[in-house]
């Protein structure tokens, strides 16, 4: 649907509604916001995988020499992850990670 359709329809894009709670692209606050959208949806993918394989937190916690705090963590968003690390949780479940840069 064009913004003038959606005009028509009084709706608002989605990107008009991120970007006036949030700030516009490229600004330190719509950074910020972008990180956590970002880390909130990798650790529901984990959550998910790690659901899927039938462990919990601190299964995969012991499998990979952490603790389910820190699994929690990733989980939840709260943590900055490394690579690294990501590959090794991953490899923990089972699967494989794929980066791609855009």
């Amino acid at each position: 649907m064009t913004k003038e359709e959606m005009k028509k329809m009084s709706l608002t894009p989605i990107e008009d509604m991120i970007a006036e709670d949030f700030g516009a692209k490229g600004t330190p606050e719509r950074l910020e916001f972008d990180a956590e959208c970002d880390a909130f949806i990798l650790g529901e993918r984990l959550k998910e995988e790690r659901l899927k394989v039938g462990l919990t937190q601190e299964q995969l916690a012991k499998k990979i020499g952490t603790k389910k705090s820190y699994i929690s963590r990733v989980e939840n968003g709260h943590t900055d992850l490394q690579v690294s690390t990501l590959f090794k949780i991953f490899q923990g479940l089972g699967r494989r990670v794929s980066l791609r840069v855009l």
